[in-house]
């Protein structure tokens, strides 16, 4: 009688880096941009119009600046819990807008949080295995749904 190996149904954790996204910061910077634009190109006296695209202006590029800036980290979902830099999220949800996941959670002060992985910070590898290891969230039925 051959002797079989046992095999196991858990899998390895899946471990993903979250980093800041140059396409969302460049993407700040250009609606920056557009607004100071939309505003010098609108009706409004030059005297007004020229401090609020400076201040647009300035608001995209810190907003980038803030972005880069961002610390990285690194998520960890496993069978049992799902960690962000060794701490266990609360009511952490996975979303999936296209190309962009979506991670929305509550920190240790239940403030909500959320953290993005863009295209360029992602790859499709990534993304295949973040949908593989990330645990099975059931719908839960909608009683409106029901015909009366």
């Amino acid at each position: 009688m051959p002797s079989s190996t046992r095999s196991s149904n858990a899998s390895a954790p899946c471990r993903l880096e979250w980093r800041p996204s140059r396409r969302l910061a460049a993407a700040l910077v250009l609606i920056g941009a557009l607004a100071a634009w939309a505003t010098l190109a609108s009706e409004l006296p030059l005297p007004l119009a020229v401090p609020i695209a400076a201040v647009a202006l300035s608001y995209g590029a810190w907003l980038a600046r803030r972005e880069l800036r961002s610390r990285p980290q690194w998520m960890v979902v496993a069978a049992d819990a799902v960690r962000l830099d060794g701490v266990a999220l609360d009511q952490a949800t996975l979303e999936w807008r296209g190309p962009l996941a979506l991670l929305r959670y509550r920190d240790g002060d239940g403030r909500p949080r959320q953290r993005i992985w863009w295209p360029d910070t992602l790859d499709a590898a990534g993304r295949r295995e973040l949908r593989l290891a990330w645990p099975v969230q059931a719908p839960t039925p909608d009683s409106r749904s029901m015909a009366p």
